[in-house]
């Protein structure tokens, strides 16, 4: 088995950090066996080069190795490039058509972007993945088929998978291995190498002398964010050595070709700064909301409490006059003496778990007499409200906060029309 420094020089990779050392030697332990294996990492840090170092040292070697971007398909052709189809199967199909599954048997196929398969192919895979078989476009013969399958992506796969984009089933049968590749930034160190090799690179390609970094260019160049990994860099460096005429490259020349990313901190705001409307997610939102609806409520029983006991006196007014400004805000019935349209209810066990005690009126100690029923409560409220008016329908409704149409069919019940 060969090792790491080996492999490095064979496939042309780059840099000393301990985690590209650790993923490289992942690859050479995992090479010789048939397990599969998912690359992860951001773009552009060269997940490409794994799976051909596990397809070089394994017993797949003498195969085929197949490269399959799998989002530069378009979704209505995928299952026909990777599984085959049969003639007839769509329109275009004019001949029999073997998949990459089929082409690749005995080898390896490496699944490029993954995590863009659609749903329907994600199923079709999985059964490849778990007994080796899959039926054609339009066949309805099962084949078989000996691939070892690597794959690789980009994306969050556990946030693919929350979302419903990403079948949480092959996801565990992709990733029995996992192997992470560190973004650019993470190597320090590698930057300058990897900078320095590009460079040797054009030089010789565009036959001229490569270019140099001065300290100050170095330090800018190990300190960027490289967004887009080695494959940015690998563009600043050819852009630098094709358009620069002088071979010295300095700071300010170098930040001319560096696309200014601004910062991507999130903004941290002082506790002391926040004001109490401030909420960092919806559910505590909600929780204010329902718990102010829980004050309101308990502000109205209370108000309604007092005025089955007391009545609607002005006595009761005045002593309550904060807990009516609290319930109905400027309300323009608060200096009306019709007391508001109250649904009188029993106070059920649960509310009086949540009731003050003090508010808590028990209905099963009251006198049998004292006790109404809804209708008997609501026909007084109506007849006093209707007293209080003179008799208009128009503003005994709006006291009562009813429309007419309701008032007069209340009315019509109560046989008081």
């Amino acid at each position: 088995m060969e090792n790491t420094q080996a492999i490095k020089q064979r496939f042309g990779i780059i840099g000393n950090d301990p985690k590209l050392n650790r993923a490289l030697e992942k690859a050479i332990q995992v090479a010789p066996t048939d397990i599969s294996v998912l690359i992860t990492g951001e773009s552009g840090v060269g997940k490409e080069a794994i799976p051909r170092i596990i397809h070089s040292l394994s017993m797949r070697k003498h195969g085929k190795y197949i490269a399959v971007n799998c989002g530069a398909i378009p979704e209505g052709t995928i299952d026909s490039e990777l599984f085959g189809h049969e003639k007839g199967a769509f329109t275009g199909a004019t001949a029999t058509r073997s998949g990459y599954f089929e082409e690749a048997d005995g080898g390896t196929i490496f699944l490029d972007e993954v995590g863009e398969l659609p749903l329907t192919t994600q199923v079709r895979l999985l059964r490849v993945l778990e007994n080796g078989e899959f039926i054609k476009v339009g066949s309805s013969v099962v084949q078989k088929t000996n691939v070892r399958i690597v794959a690789a992506t980009n994306v969050q796969m556990q946030e693919a998978i929350k979302k419903g984009r990403f079948r949480e089933d092959l996801y565990y049968r992709l990733s029995t291995i996992e192997i992470h590749l560190p973004p650019l930034r993470e190597r320090k160190e590698d930057i300058h190498l990897l900078f320095r090799k590009f460079a040797s690179d054009f030089a010789e390609k565009y036959k001229m002398p490569p270019v140099r970094l001065s300290e100050d260019a170095v330090q800018l160049l190990t300190n960027y964010r490289w967004s887009g990994n080695i494959r940015q860099l690998r563009n600043v460096a050819e852009q630098i050595s094709v358009l620069e005429q002088r071979r010295d490259i300095t700071a300010s020349l170098l930040r001319s070709y560096l696309p200014d990313e601004g910062t991507n901190l999130p903004s941290i705001v002082p506790a002391q700064n926040r004001s109490d409307s401030d909420f960092s997610n919806e559910r505590e939102l909600l929780y204010k909301v329902l718990f102010d609806m829980k004050n309101d409520l308990n502000d109205l029983k209370k108000l309604t409490l007092e005025l089955l006991q007391h009545g609607n006196s002005p006595q009761v007014q005045q002593e309550n006059e904060g807990l009516i400004h609290r319930i109905y805000g400027n309300d323009t019935r608060k200096n009306d003496p019709t007391p508001p349209s109250f649904a009188f209810l029993p106070v059920t066990p649960a509310e009086k778990e949540i009731l003050p005690h003090e508010v808590v009126y028990d209905y099963e100690e009251a006198p049998e007499e004292e006790r109404f029923s809804l209708q008997e409560q609501e026909r007084e409220m109506i007849r006093k409200s209707l007293e209080h008016n003179d008799g208009k329908r128009k503003e005994t409704a709006k006291a009562l906060g009813i429309s007419e149409r309701t008032l007069y069919r209340k009315l019509k019940q109560y046989n008081m029309i």
